[in-house]
């Protein structure tokens, strides 16, 4: 017997909620029914998915099973709604998927410009970290999707779209912001640091050393610009941020800090719209995308 579908979903609903008659009152199923469910699925895999009749606790087995089952399910009901959603679009459907950085410089200018040309066409923007930017486009969410650095994906092609330089970036009251010599990176790290996911990319030894020491890393971004704004900690973020994050922060070039971020447009090769598709990666990829001055400049919202 095959896994279908509706056991992961019974599965999961049930470990979610606890309880057998929770559960069959979301699913709208009777509780026997949604019990009978989950026999079938831990027959199949030969072992409990919980510790106990009463649905409370997971076993180990459980635990893998509703981690993979909730990812499996989010794609199922994703894939879904693309299907519904381009029955009902007589172009097709565009979906985009940008870390946000970039996505506050593109979306405005491709759905200006694309919506002329497709009046008819659906269009669905999404905003994510690089990660679930790749994950969108690999798991077919997105066919177009604009990530930082460069991954080889089967089925995906990409090139570079624009570099933009690290700089400090932190609150216009911190000693630093009006520091008159040139930032260093002994500067940077002489003051309390918020590490975040975009450090990683920098590749200069001497800021891998620092980086190495720091004990906070901050990975939502509202979190790490509101604590930059308390004017005690600083951090490193690429300048088209500059375009995003609250007034109150600023961005300093490093003097002694050459990398630059990368960032890539990435197309599926086989996308059910290839026309459009081609039109808005063109589009995409001919224009010049214009980044705040490098100097020190007001941040206005969030990235990365």
């Amino acid at each position: 017997m095959a896994i279908k579908i509706e056991m992961l979903r019974s599965f999961c609903a049930v470990a979610k909620a606890g309880n057998l008659s929770d559960a069959a009152d979301h699913l709208g199923r009777t509780q026997s029914a949604v019990s009978m469910t989950l026999k079938q699925l831990e027959t199949h895999l030969g072992g409990p998915l919980f510790e106990s009749e009463r649905k409370n606790r997971l076993t180990a087995l459980g635990e893998q099973v509703f981690r993979l089952g909730q990812i499996q399910l989010k794609q199922f009901d994703s894939t879904v709604q693309a299907i519904e959603l381009s029955a009902s679009a007589p172009q097709g459907m565009l979906r985009i998927s940008a870390v946000p950085s970039v996505a506050a410089l593109v979306f405005p200018h491709v759905v200006r410009d694309i919506s002329q040309r497709y009046p008819r066409l659906k269009i669905e923007l999404r905003d994510a970290d690089t990660q679930q930017v790749l994950d969108s486009l690999v798991q077919g969410w997105a066919d177009l999707g604009i990530a930082s650095s460069h991954h080889v994906l089967k089925g995906i092609a990409s090139s570079l779209l624009f570099s933009d330089h690290f700089g400090l970036v932190l609150s216009d009251s911190h000693r630093l912001a009006d520091q008159s010599q040139p930032i260093t990176i002994d500067d940077v790290f002489s003051v309390p640091f918020l590490r975040n996911a975009l450090c990683d990319q920098i590749q200069t030894p001497r800021f891998k050393a620092h980086l190495a020491e720091v004990d906070v890393t901050v990975h939502n971004t509202q979190s790490l610009l509101a604590m930059l704004r308390q004017d005690d900690w600083v951090t490193v973020l690429p300048q088209s941020v500059l375009g995003l994050a609250p007034k109150g922060l600023v961005f300093r070039p490093i003097r002694d800090l050459p990398d630059m971020r990368q960032v890539y447009l990435y197309r599926r090769e086989h996308p059910a719209s290839p026309e459009v598709v081609s039109d808005v990666h063109d589009l995409i990829a001919s224009r010049q995308w214009a980044l705040p001055s490098a100097s020190a400049s007001p941040l206005t919202d969030r990235d990365m």
